[in-house]
């Protein structure tokens, strides 16, 4: 046992193309490649040329397998990412990543690799690794909760017989046995209750994600005991095989100096302001509000006398039809006060920034953690996909306060935004959830932790072969 301590992994990544998928999985090759194990990351060439930069001493172990993306029809050229298009296309997206399978496969067979960590999109990648002898884990970015919340695999590929209809969806599941309020709200599963649904693709999101789940050998999952551990336990119920948390894999970003020049300005106009008062606002790389939504995200911007620094993606991708606008005089009203920037933001950089006192998020996990790590409370506006339930995990321990909406159509005022935004970074009846973020900080960045859970997770890998 011990001799097989010194053996070195060679492990495959194979994330979808999200970069709320990628970058975890990068975060995940870097702790792998930290340890001394080989990593080989599969995507298409245009996404590994947009993922971060590896510090010198991790690029000897850490390799890119370029895999281009198969033509197919109503999918853009070079459109090889969630963010490069709008979000009824993404399906010809998994249509064209299915079609990887062969190309995949050949480069399995020559890789010698040990084990695959595959995502849920392409379902049939443990059967590729089956073929060659190479054990395989389905690694999930979704949180335990989320995980939790959708169910076991034979629910999610089509037996579940009591959640029908998108209201089934707005209470806990009946193999949740403690008291939560962890469930979708309407206006969230109705606007992506297409995801049970067959798409252009031919198989829907949830048989993919049922279909991973029950071929893996084990489940990995972004995420620490330590802060869902009634969850962990749910999972480990309902999966009946090895689940095995990885962190929160907390984001370590090296950027080079080409971003340095975007930072710069922004990093001048924040030194400029008072500590802890400027209101972050980004929704990621997938969300995208409708354009009533922004006009009442900048009313409350304006409404709220905060300062503000606002990440806006007025657009899905160049080929994306409908761009957002904000409203008009808005500019010229908050001129001083706010900066609207509609490229890419350096968010690491500006969450980090002492003047910035809380973040407006879309509640997808990627930007909580990054939240936590810089001690920002947490002011919520779902749009798609988990986001619902990481909401919901974030209001029941009180890390994040969510705007106000109506239940049924999700929609939500000005005043709503002003009113969450001053109630969570200024006034007294919000300093919970100013004192909450600092508290759980340690569950998500803790060094020690985190390299325990991978020492944990390494050497069941190497007892596993």
């Amino acid at each position: 046992m011990e001799a097989k301590k010194e053996e070195k992994l060679h492990i495959v990544l194979f994330p979808w193309l999200a970069f709320g998928h990628m970058i975890p999985n990068l975060e995940l090759a870097k702790l792998i490649a930290g340890k001394g194990h080989h990593v080989s990351f599969v995507s298409t060439p245009r996404n590994i040329q947009r993922l971060p930069k590896l510090s010198q001493n991790l690029v000897p172990l850490i390799k890119f397998v370029n895999l281009p993306l198969p033509t197919v029809q109503n999918l853009p050229q070079n459109a090889e990412a969630t963010t490069d298009v709008p979000y009824d296309v993404v399906q010809y997206l998994k249509k064209a990543y299915d079609a990887l399978e062969e190309p995949f496969t050949r480069f399995l067979e020559s890789s010698k690799a040990h084990w695959l960590f595959y995502d849920f999109v392409p379902f049939w990648a443990p059967s590729v690794a089956s073929k060659f002898g190479m054990k395989s884990a389905f690694f999930s970015i979704f949180t335990i909760s989320t995980l939790g919340f959708y169910g076991p695999p034979s629910s999610l590929m089509g037996n579940d017989s009591y959640r029908q209809k998108p209201e089934d969806f707005t209470v806990p599941p009946l193999w949740v046995p403690f008291p939560t309020t962890v469930a979708y709200r309407y206006f969230e599963i109705k606007k992506i209750f297409d995801v049970m649904s067959d798409n252009d693709s031919g198989v829907s999101d949830v048989y993919r994600l049922g279909s991973s789940i029950q071929n893996c050998d084990i489940v990995v999952i972004r995420g620490c005991t330590d802060f869902e551990p009634e969850w962990f336990q749910v999972l480990e119920n309902i999966f009946k095989k090895p689940v095995i948390p990885a962190g929160q894999l907390v984001n370590t970003e090296f950027k080079s100096g080409e971003d340095n020049d975007r930072w710069r300005w922004m990093e001048d106009w924040l030194d400029k302001q008072e500590h802890g008062r400027v209101v972050y606002v980004a929704f990621g790389s997938e969300a995208k509000p409708r354009q009533d939504e922004v006009a009442e995200i900048a009313l409350g911007l304006e409404k709220s006398k905060l300062p503000f620094l606002w990440a806006l993606r007025v657009k899905r991708g160049p080929w994306d039809p409908d761009v957002l606008r904000l409203p008009e005089g808005f500019e010229e009203r908050t001129k001083g006060r706010g900066i609207v920037c509609t490229s890419w933001a350096p968010q690491l950089k500006i969450l980090g920034h002492v003047a910035v006192g809380g973040f407006l998020t879309h509640s997808g996990w990627t930007s909580v953690v990054e939240a936590v790590q810089n001690e920002k409370p947490l002011v919520l506006l779902t749009f798609l996909a988990d986001q619902g339930i990481n909401a919901r995990v974030l209001e029941e321990k009180k890390m994040g306060y969510s705007v106000p909406r109506d239940e049924r159509d999700g929609s939500f005022t000005s005043d709503a935004v002003a009113d969450s935004l001053r109630l969570v970074m200024v006034e007294e009846e919000g300093r919970i959830y100013r004192e909450t973020i600092k508290e759980v900080k340690d569950l998500f960045v803790n060094k020690e932790r985190q390299g325990r859970y991978m020492d944990e997770l390494l050497n069941y890998l190497l007892n596993h072969l």
